[in-house]
This record gives C-alpha cells, sequence and structure tokens, in this order.
C-alpha cells in the first residue's frame, strides 16, 4: 500500500525545492510544505535523473536510490540539507557535503525496532525450523523429528554494533533466559546492567551460540565477517546480519557453512542484491546452501515497516524543522 502518491506538495513561504527520491510516509512532505518546502516526489528516480532535477533543490531525501556524492553535490548549488531515510550514511559524501556547509540528516531511531524484530523472528524461524517445516507441509511432507529444533534459552548471544538497532535487538531479547554481550568499537554508554559489554571481541569469540551485526557500511566494517573471525571462533555458530551486506564475506560464510564452523546464518542483506547480481559461483553457492534448513534469507526488508516508514519520516521531519531554513 503506497503512503504518499502525491507528486507535489506546493509550498506556502518558498523556502525551495525538496527532491524527495525515496519512498515515505505523507507526514513527511505534508510537513515539509506546511514549513514552505516545494517536494518533488520521485520514488522512481535515477542517478542520471537526478542531475536533471536536483539544480534547484535546497534539499534531498534519499533511501538507497541515489547516490549523494561529490558530483551530485557539486550538481545542487542551492542545497542546504539532505535527509536520509533510515541509516546506512554511505549513500552520501557526508564529509564533503559538510564542507560546504550542508546538514545530513538519518533517521535509524525510525526502524530501529524493525529490524530487531526482524532479527529475532528470522533466529527463532531458524532455531525451530519454522520456515523449513511450513515449506515441507506446503509441499505435502510432515516431518516432526527431522524438524526438531533448538530453544534461544541459555544461548549466548553477541551483539556487534551497540547502536540503535543492535540496543533494541538488546531490548527484545530481554524476555529469554540468554546471555548478550555488546561489543562496539565507539564504546558506548550507558549499557543496561543485562548487557556484558566487551571491550574487545575476545569475548566473543570464546562464547557466542549466535552473532549478531548492527554495524554501519563504512571502509573499517568490509568483510568485517570474514575466514580469520570464524577460525576465531571457539565452537559453531549462528550468524544474524541486518545491517549491510558487505559486511559479510559471503565467500568466506558460504566456506564455513560448509565444514560446519558456522551452523546457521539468517541474512536480510547480501554483498550485491538482488541475489541474481551475485557473481556467479556465489550465487551458485547461496543456492546450493538455501536447500538446506541452515541457511534463512529475506529481501532487505527488516527496516521495512509500515510504522517504520512512518517513523523514519516523522524523525527526519523533526530534524529538518530544527535546521536554519537559511
Amino acid at each position: 500500500m503506497k503512503q504518499n502518491s502525491q507528486p507535489t506538495t506546493e509550498a506556502g513561504k518558498g523556502l525551495g525545492t525538496v527532491l524527495v527520491a525515496a519512498p515515505v510516509h505523507s507526514v513527511l512532505t505534508e510537513g515539509l510544505g506546511g514549513l514552505g518546502y516545494n517536494c518533488v516526489v520521485r520514488e522512481d528516480i535515477t542517478q542520471a535523473m537526478a542531475y536533471e532535477l536536483i539544480s534547484d533543490c535546497v534539499g534531498v531525501v534519499t533511501s538507497t536510490r541515489l547516490q549523494l556524492d561529490k558530483e551530485l553535490i557539486d550538481a545542487a548549488p542551492k542545497l542546504r540539507w539532505i535527509g536520509r531515510m533510515g541509516s546506512g550514511m554511505e549513500v552520501i559524501d557526508v564529509a564533503y557535503a559538510k564542507q560546504k556547509g550542508i546538514a545530513c540528516f538519518a533517521s535509524p531511531e525510525g526502524n530501529c525496532d524493525a529490524v530487531a524484530e526482524h532479527a529475532l523472528g528470522m533466529l527463532l524461524s531458524l532455531l525451530r525450523r519454522i520456515t523449513w517445516s511450513h515449506t515441507e507441509i506446503r509441499n505435502g511432507l510432515w516431518r516432526r523429528e527431522e524438524n526438531r529444533g533448538m530453544e534461544l534459552g541459555g544461548k549466548t548471544v553477541a551483539i556487534i554494533g551497540y547502536g540503535h538497532a543492535g540496543s533494541a535487538f538488546a531490548r527484545k531479547l530481554q524476555g529469554f533466559d540468554i546471555r548478550i554481550l555488546a561489543y562496539d568499537k565507539y564504546a558506548p554508554e550507558n549499557i543496561p546492567p543485562y548487557i556484558i559489554n566487551c571491550e574487545n571481541l575476545v569475548p566473543v569469540y570464546e562464547n557466542a551460540d549466535i552473532i549478531s551485526f548492527h554495524v554501519p557500511f563504512q571502509p573499517d566494517t568490509l568483510h568485517y565477517f570474514n575466514e580469520y573471525f570464524i577460525t576465531k571462533m571457539r565452537k559453531p555458530f549462528i550468524l544474524v546480519n541486518t545491517s549491510r551486506g558487505a559486511v559479510v564475506d559471503t565467500g568466506a560464510l558460504l566456506a564455513g557453512m560448509a565444514n560446519g564452523k558456522v551452523a546457521g546464518a539468517c541474512l536480510d542483506v547480501l554483498e550485491k542484491e538482488p541475489l541474481s547480481a551475485m557473481g556467479v559461483d556465489l550465487q551458485r553457492g547461496i543456492n546450493q546452501q538455501i536447500a538446506l534448513p541452515n541457511l534463512l534469507l529475506t529481501p532487505h526488508i527488516a527496516g521495512y515497516t509500515f510504522e517504520a516508514l512512518y517513523k523514519m519520516s516523522k524523525a527526519l521531519l523533526d530534524k529538518i524543522s530544527a535546521c536554519p531554513a537559511e
């Protein structure tokens, strides 16, 4: 269901044009219109089209469709701010934008609960073989013993990246009888008492049964999960990734699953999306592994709920409203 079908909202006070290059809730476009902006909504925009539309824009709202790189920013001499639906500021050259006095906003608080729920749902589905056994029943199979699952209770879950999504995932896990480890290179403050804060990855390597990534994509997180990471793990474990696909080295993951070091994986994101965009060898490897019950994939929908669309839009509106208009 489309949340906003209006192509534009007319400005009353003439603050300028905003290119909305992402699906947003009408709370954002109507709110921006109320502030005096004229919103031009182009959800299906391409990078090439953006150059034609952005020259007179004072603001841009994007998700993953546009790369606000140096070239596109330079094509928008009037640009004052960029809003990102969700997290993942890698789509924006933030340093260059700030150098030019352009404010950059994200809204990770808007979809962190959606991401956390999805991560938990995938994990429970894998452990209890819910999706797998459901598919078997649809195919006329009724297998109880073969689908005996494992309980989450009693496990040690390591959360890598304790920001909005990571902390939301930890909150969702509170109701289970588990140990929760958290590691974040930025040493977050106010860690709640039910979390074991790790100063490095050693406790993760030594204790984790389940590892869930909630980190941004940046140079030091490219292939964060790799062959070295797998070899450091003391026991077989389950991987959950709802952050960015390139955080996981797919080849290393497939090799780890093949040799049993990785007991299972829940992936909402891939290095290249959709699956058909992956290289031939990796695509073949994923297709072979997905034929087994220990790999669960979803099409980058963890933060993609109706509620999150509203909350991200409202969070952006609040931040843009606080930004000086001139």
